[in-house]
């Protein structure tokens, strides 16, 4: 397959989503998930040295229009790579920090996800139970049979809410705070997008209930409990939670963002408050890379309950609006890429995206930061493209 037609394919059903939007892709299956489709699908270790040429390819030439900075960590029982490209800011020019922080928007439901299923685990919720059982004054009549499972894969049928405005209005509104509990309050006002269960429809909305969910079982705050059950055990010690501060703390590279006008801006202070739960993490690649090991390893989540992570829903639950398979578990989501399945989680804020992901057997394992120039674009950052094809080969059907 030439590099046109990796591309080409891999746009299609690989798509950088937006925490700040009213939807957010993850690693979407465009050819199937042997779990949701029955395909059989190679599980061969990755035994090869990365593609040092290629990843060196992939982020070469930065800045440029799509991207001007990305960080990369590859690792695995082939070796590891390491690599960055492109600025600190383009004011300077400087080269851009290895190690700098950057905004991993929806990677922060992994996180969440694991925090919930560390709960389920302890016996403090079940993920079968309905969500108004812990959330009866939050959580309406209407959607009494929405599952604390459901939240997690995307099958509630709770509506997306605050999408609306075009990127000059976001950005007008960058600043704005959010409350969670009036975003819920807001949702679940409106009519369900379906019967939960039967469909999905990935968005932050779910996990935004989850955040509260955690916070009332807890009765602790939500970046609290994910700070001690996750980050302080792995020793994640530039991740962390902004709350309403719009600015990212410590050493970090600019986020720049084009608009209409043909301007590119500076985007890298702006509110995450409106994701909160469902993508307002800040982090670093290294302590990605560290999170997804332990992850994929059991050391976050154990036992039986790391497997909700791994699972599709029913065959038979198909994407709300096109009819697609279902692609997205409990805070991750899956395609096939050279042959194997890849599970993995998307992720951006206005000028940047991020991506973890990992075969299930980690012997290759992904993460990276773009800082993309359109976060928002409806197909996925080509420098961000180049870099999945490099690190995993192009995506495979059947």
């Amino acid at each position: 397959m030439n590099v046109r037609m990796s591309s080409t394919a891999l746009a299609a059903a690989l798509v950088l989503g937006i925490a700040a939007g009213p939807a957010s892709p993850a690693l979407a299956a465009g050819t199937g998930a042997s779990a949701a489709t029955g395909h059989s699908v190679q599980r061969a270790p990755v035994t090869e040295a990365p593609d040092a040429e290629a990843l060196r390819t992939a982020i070469a030439g930065l800045p440029k229009d799509d991207a001007t900075a990305a960080l990369v960590r590859v690792s695995g029982s082939g070796g590891d790579w390491r690599g960055s490209s492109g600025v600190h800011d383009l004011a300077s020019g400087r080269p851009a920090d290895p190690d700098g922080r950057f905004r991993a928007g929806s990677v922060t439901k992994v996180f969440t996800a694991a925090v919930v299923l560390q709960l389920a685990e302890e016996g403090r919720l079940g993920l079968d139970r309905p969500v108004r059982r812990y959330l009866p004054d939050l959580i309406p009549a209407a959607y009494k049979d929405v599952t604390v499972r459901q939240l997690l894969n995307h099958t509630s049928g709770i509506p997306s809410v605050g999408s609306g405005g075009d990127l000059d209005d976001w950005y007008a509104h960058r600043f704005d705070p959010h409350d969670p509990e009036r975003t819920v309050r807001e949702a679940t006002s409106q009519e369900p997008d379906f019967v939960p269960g039967t469909q999905q429809h990935y968005a932050n909305i779910g996990y935004t209930v989850a955040g509260l969910l955690i916070e009332r079982v807890t009765g602790d705050r939500y970046a609290s409990q994910v700070s001690r059950r996750v980050l302080e055990p792995l020793r994640l010690k530039d991740t962390y939670f902004p709350g309403a501060d719009p600015a990212i703390r410590g050493p970090h590279n600019h986020g720049y963002q084009l608009f209409g006008t043909g301007e590119l801006r500076d985007v890298t202070v702006w509110g995450a408050t409106d994701a909160w739960a469902a993508g307002d993490l800040i982090s670093t690649t290294a302590d990605l890379e560290r999170f997804t090991r332990a992850l994929f390893g059991g050391r976050v989540v154990r036992g039986p309950l790391l497997q909700e992570m791994f699972t599709l829903p029913d065959a038979s639950v198909r994407e709300y609006g096109t009819g697609k398979p279902a692609a997205y578990s409990a805070g991750l989501s899956v395609m096939r890429l050279g042959g194997r399945e890849v599970w993995g989680k998307t992720g951006g804020r206005w000028g940047y995206n991020t991506v973890v992901a990992a075969t299930r057997d980690l012997s290759r394992t992904l993460v990276y930061s773009v800082n993309s120039t359109d976060a928002k674009g409806d197909d996925m950052n080509p420098t961000a493209m180049n870099i999945v094809v490099a690190a995993f080969g192009a995506p495979s059907a059947g």
